[in-house]
């Protein structure tokens, strides 16, 4: 963990928060727990990974990026137009 980059690094923390989240909305259905409490874990899930998706993207613009713009313009604009497709 300790060559992953700063944005990386925080991105494995909210990925390892999202897992266990998830851990708990799977326990919470198998117990059949009340539906709206089920529901706002499963939201808070969504927002760890929104928020891994940001950090990474950060990164990414930041170092990865620069790095690929002055090596082969064109390209790094197709990644960048992939990459705004997915997140949409």
């Amino acid at each position: 963990m300790e060559n992953l980059s700063p944005k990386k690094q925080k991105a494995l923390k909210l990925a390892k928060q999202a897992q266990g989240t998830l851990v708990k909305v799977i326990h919470m259905i198998e117990e059949n727990e009340y539906c709206p409490n089920i529901i706002q874990q499963a939201d808070s899930v969504c927002g760890f990974l929104k928020s891994i998706k940001r950090e990474l993207l950060a990164g990414h613009l930041d170092s990865c990026l620069v790095k690929k713009i002055s090596e082969d313009k064109e390209s790094a604009v197709k990644e960048l137009i992939k990459i705004y497709n997915l997140s949409n």
